[in-house]
């Protein structure tokens, strides 16, 4: 289960994505990024956000520490912002924390690139969990302490929002050419894929999303008409899907090894 803080300070909204998430100070004296179940499409991007991000971090790539934020609207108080204060009152309970890395840039790729097997072992993550956002417009990456670090994750598995999509949705080609480490990891992709597809099997994907709080996960009423009806019975369609996106990966992987 990932940690539990309490938050005691909301800091600062940040305005660099439409979900406004936002700075907090917890209990455990730390510093989070804040995305909020309140905002935008809800508890399903803090789904993604867990499931994607702690994959990634147990596929090698770097990744700030994520908690669970038990948030009290009160905190927000003294916001002047309408907009905040409403996404705070909606925001009450458990939300998710991504620690703040003090000093960290956005990834400019002009300015810094990673190494050509890290690019590619992003890009196959992100073609894997159908992530679309991580565009030259938006690359969702920081660099700190002279390494990539991997943020913001709630665009991926997107099918999750209708489930009936899922099927088609395991064999979907994934979508390179906007994504900003395609360049990078061209001629490694293949690589990459022989190094991680073995590490991800129904074990590693029960532990990451048994880090999902239940109260993320009640079923609607459409996913309760497909027999999604309970957290556990959504989790286990989670790993079905992606074992069964993985092994299509001929259908999603990239070209962007060919010449």
């Amino acid at each position: 289960m990932l940690p539990l803080v309490q938050a005691i300070r909301y800091v600062t909204p940040l305005r660099e994505g439409g979900s406004l998430p936002g700075i907090v100070e917890a209990d455990d004296l730390g510093t989070y990024v804040v995305k909020f179940r309140g905002a935008g499409q809800g508890p399903k991007v803090l789904v993604a956000e867990v499931i994607v991000g702690e994959l990634a971090r147990r596929l090698g790539l770097a990744m700030p520490d994520l908690v669970r934020i038990e948030l009290d609207p009160v905190i927000g108080r003294s916001e002047p912002d309408e907009e905040v204060q409403d996404l705070l009152h909606a925001s009450g309970g458990l939300n998710l924390g991504m620690d703040f890395l003090p000093g960290a840039v956005g990834f400019d790729p002009v300015a810094w690139q990673p190494d050509g097997p890290t690019a590619a072992r992003v890009l196959w993550l992100d073609a894997f969990t159908s992530n679309v956002d991580r565009t030259w417009r938006n690359p969702n990456l920081l660099v700190w302490h002279d390494r990539l670090w991997l943020i913001d994750h709630g665009a991926a598995l997107w099918f999750h929002h209708a489930w009936s999509a899922a099927k088609a949705a395991a064999t979907r080609p994934y979508d390179a050419s906007d994504h900003v480490l395609a360049p990078t990891a061209a001629g490694h992709l293949a690589d990459a894929d022989k190094a991680l597809s073995p590490l991800v099997t129904r074990d590693l994907l029960t532990e990451v999303t048994d880090l999902v709080p239940n109260a993320w996960l009640e079923p609607n009423e459409a996913e309760a008409k497909l027999g999604l009806d309970s957290p556990d019975a959504l989790r286990a369609a989670y790993v079905d899907h992606l074992l069964e996106r993985l092994a299509n990966r001929k259908a999603w992987l990239p070209a962007v090894d060919a010449s």
